[in-house]
């Protein structure tokens, strides 16, 4: 599994691990790296919102929500300062890559 830093925010914000992205966002849980394509559609998560119970995150795509919790399990992470480490899913010698995505309001609050 690679362990990457990049950005909170920003340039850079996002890691990219044999081709899937990886964005750190905030909620008001907190913050967690998460998988940047929905599970279900691959649709843009990075510009999803939090439902209104604050439990999922809501793809923009096709509305259908992710659980927040079950996605922050899968990407354990510190954040310190404005950088984020994170250990992502994949063997160790995967091409990673840093680029940025875009993230919706919901998201960025404190990035």
């Amino acid at each position: 599994m690679p362990v990457v830093t990049f950005k909170a925010g920003g340039a850079d914000n996002c890691a990219r691990v044999a081709g899937l992205p990886y964005v750190y966002i905030r909620t008001e849980a907190g913050g967690s790296v998460l998988p940047a394509s929905c599970p279900h559609r691959g649709g843009p998560l990075n510009l999803g919102t939090p439902d209104p119970t604050g439990r999922r995150l809501v793809c923009p795509w096709h509305e259908r929500g992710s659980s927040l919790s079950r996605l922050r399990r899968q990407v354990p992470a510190v954040r310190s300062g404005d950088t984020v480490t994170a250990v992502l899913p994949g063997p160790a010698d995967a091409d990673t890559e840093l680029c940025h995505l875009p993230l919706s309001p919901a998201l960025a609050a404190g990035a």
